[in-house]
């Protein structure tokens, strides 16, 4: 090794930790800021295929009950599910129909919606394609109304409209309408509760979006078909952000009639936060190695002094 290449060396593996805090800093930023900098090959997983080839297996003009039971807290693992689950139900051509169980549910709902329809990427109305159906007190309570009767416990919408006057309401009137029902789990009342009260004694095909820490206890679910496939946690939204947006882009290139070939697709932001994440592992462990090369140099030149 020449002299220039080990003082390189040495200097890199001796770098002020201020400089090496301010690169990674730098290297996370970028892919959360501009995802679409950042492309970075996303392997996706069995169960969130299985959720994305589910959705895709349904029918224009299918019913499906989208669930919110989640807070800011779990926002960043479960919010971008959300986004990218309303985007494939919309180029479906679906009619979405949107709940909550927390109380916090509803401002995820509305603003995953906000997402959605600011992207201009659907020419999708209120009422039409979609319902917002507002958040209900009583978790399970609430689930064993919706799979007998969903009108004793829903009789306005989330905007106080009366559930009678909504075209989309008329012949709901339990969760055996619906052709899917999906569930977007932080905790409790949650995934296990629609499964037991709801999809399962109902044969209502059932899929979740949970948080990493969840995946353990749905997962018996998920094997033994009740819940059909699982997003799970961020790397899950990411993969499902990742179909979709293929999905998105491929009807775009073939001027489908239901997207707006004009809109940009957006880069999911599970994607920019996994991009980030792998990034900053990789520099972490980059600098890791110079460290080590820097101390093994320094010690052989000692040595020879």
């Amino acid at each position: 090794m020449s002299n220039r290449l080990a003082n390189i060396l040495l200097s890199l593996g001796k770098l002020d930790r201020k400089i090496i805090f301010a690169i990674i800093g730098i290297v996370v930023l970028i892919p959360l800021l501009k995802p679409e900098w950042v492309d970075i090959p996303i392997k996706i997983s069995p169960d969130s295929k299985k959720v994305f080839t589910e959705i895709s297996s349904l029918e224009s003009n299918s019913k499906v009950l989208l669930s919110f039971e989640y807070g800011p807290s779990t926002k960043p693992e479960i919010h971008p599910m959300s986004v990218a689950l309303l985007n494939h139900l919309f180029a479906k051509g679906i009619k979405v129909y949107i709940m909550a169980l927390w109380p916090d549910g509803v401002f995820m709902a509305t603003d995953a919606l906000d997402q959605v329809l600011s992207s201009k990427l659907f020419e999708v109305k209120e009422y039409t394609d979609y319902v917002n159906l507002g958040f209900k007190q009583g978790g399970e309570v609430v689930i064993r109304g919706i799979a007998s009767d969903i009108r004793q416990l829903y009789t306005k919408d989330y905007k106080q409209v009366p559930i009678n006057d909504i075209p989309m309401m008329q012949g709901v009137n339990s969760v055996s309408d619906f052709d899917y029902v999906v569930d977007l789990s932080a905790g409790t009342p949650g995934t296990t509760e629609w499964v037991q009260y709801a999809c399962d004694p109902k044969k209502v095909p059932f899929t979740s979006g949970c948080t990493s820490i969840q995946v353990t206890d749905v997962m018996p679910y998920v094997k033994s078909g009740q819940v059909r496939g699982i997003l799970a946690g961020m790397p899950g939204a990411a993969e499902y952000e990742s179909m979709v947006k293929n999905e998105l882009e491929e009807m775009q290139n073939k001027k489908h009639p239901r997207i707006n070939s004009s809109a940009i697709v957006p880069t999911g932001k599970a994607t920019g936060r996994m991009s980030a994440q792998s990034i900053a592992h990789l520099v972490m462990v980059l600098f890791i190695i110079l460290g080590n090369i820097s101390y093994f140099i320094d010690r052989r030149m000692r040595n020879r002094e």
